[in-house]
């Protein structure tokens, strides 16, 4: 590994603040017992709170990740200036689509590399958000407004639209989340968002791509993820499942952390007790007491082919629900694989203290797509996607 030394110091410094609350569980809470096998340098556990903007609070995790890996020190960088860009072009395609487009507070991961390519990025403490009062993210109101504001514009009612209205909208954005952070200090040097993202962070937007692996489309080839937050119609690249399994693992082996996003509607998804499964069973065919242990000790769970995922994703059991990070590889003590994933939503009424154990089965069969640097694929699949 290029300067292993130097990176290995940083681990140690970062990884008491994220390290997980047991590498080997035996608390009587859970017979599950789970050996770390590389946990990779994350910044602390966030909270998105009452907000859908675990796209933001994990691609900008997986970012800050990266900024570990390459030495530039660690951030906190602003989920909320990601959100609230954003949200106006959500609302400019809204408002010339009439209507016919997704407007909420979702979003994808092709977001956020759309904003730090074309804005830059500013650090949290320029652009907290949270000008509504509050001290955690609550954007039910927020979000009614905003919708509220532009299906008025859609209805049209001075039967034109007046050059003003995107002014009107940024006044929403201003009021709730902040002024628009245009110039701040940082370091007690002035940056813009775009000199801070060119001068400091030095991320390169191209470095990062979307990968998934659906049947409906021809792998190795771009395709538009038909899945409502995806409201820019970004695109990812298309493997096959045992190609983008591969990648998830190499990258993680490689010192490379993966944005993750999933379904976690599952009733074998627990972030409580700090667990994600599948279990071989189907959950409605189980016994109570089946159902009871699935949590307290490891189950046998399913073997996830492509046709099995495919399936899931065509009937809507398998839907666009969170975004997530996974920094690290376990297993259990029977051997079975798992992700140690870190979540966006805080520290308390978690095991693991905000992270949590997926297995192999559930990533397999339950991943809608992933972001991360495109080395951190492996090479013969990523000449078969043409990013070499």
């Amino acid at each position: 590994m290029k300067h292993a030394l130097p990176f290995l110091l940083i681990a140690l410094l970062i990884l008491p603040l994220t390290s997980p609350a047991q590498d080997d569980d035996t608390s009587s809470e859970s017979g599950y017992k789970f050996t770390m096998l590389k946990h990779l340098p994350a910044t602390p556990v966030r909270n998105q709170y009452r907000t859908s903007t675990c796209w933001s609070f994990s691609a900008i995790s997986m970012l800050e990740s990266e900024l570990l890996r390459m030495e530039r020190g660690e951030f906190d960088l602003s989920e909320m200036f990601i959100v609230r860009n954003v949200y106006e072009r959500k609302a400019q395609k809204y408002v010339r689509m009439h209507g016919n487009a997704s407007f909420a507070g979702g979003g994808a991961y092709n977001d956020v590399i759309a904003i730090l390519r074309d804005l830059g990025m500013v650090p949290d403490g320029a652009y907290p958000g949270l000008a509504y009062g509050e001290e955690k993210h609550i954007h039910g109101e927020l979000d009614a407004v905003l919708k509220g504001y532009v299906e008025a514009l859609i209805k049209n009612p001075n039967r034109r639209l007046t050059p003003v209205w995107d002014d009107g909208l940024a006044g929403i954005l201003d009021a709730y989340l902040g002024a628009y952070p245009a110039q701040f200090t940082w370091k007690d040097k002035p940056y813009t968002p775009r000199s801070f993202a060119d001068q400091v962070l030095q991320l390169d937007p191209t470095d990062y791509v979307m990968l998934s692996s659906f049947t409906h489309h021809p792998f190795y080839q771009e395709f538009v993820l038909e899945v409502p937050d995806n409201w820019d119609y970004g695109l990812v690249h298309n493997v096959p499942l045992s190609e983008l399994m591969e990648t998830i693992t190499y990258a993680i082996d490689h010192g490379y952390t993966v944005a993750w996003a999933s379904d976690v509607s599952e009733p074998g998804f627990n972030f409580k007790k700090g667990i994600a499964v599948i279990t071989e069973k189907d959950w409605d065919e189980m016994e109570k007491s089946e159902r009871d242990s699935v949590f307290l000790v490891p189950v046998k769970e399913k073997t996830i082919t492509q046709e099995l995922r495919q399936k899931a994703f065509d009937n809507y059991t398998t839907t666009d629900d969170h975004g997530m990070h996974i920094t690290g590889v376990a297993e259990d003590q029977n051997g079975t694989k798992y992700y140690y994933v870190k979540n966006s939503w805080g520290v308390k009424n978690s095991k693991y203290d905000g992270f949590f154990y997926a297995s192999e089965a559930f990533v397999a069969y339950k991943t809608m797509s992933i972001l991360l640097h495109r080395d951190a694929i492996p090479p013969a699949v990523r000449s078969k996607l043409g990013l070499l």
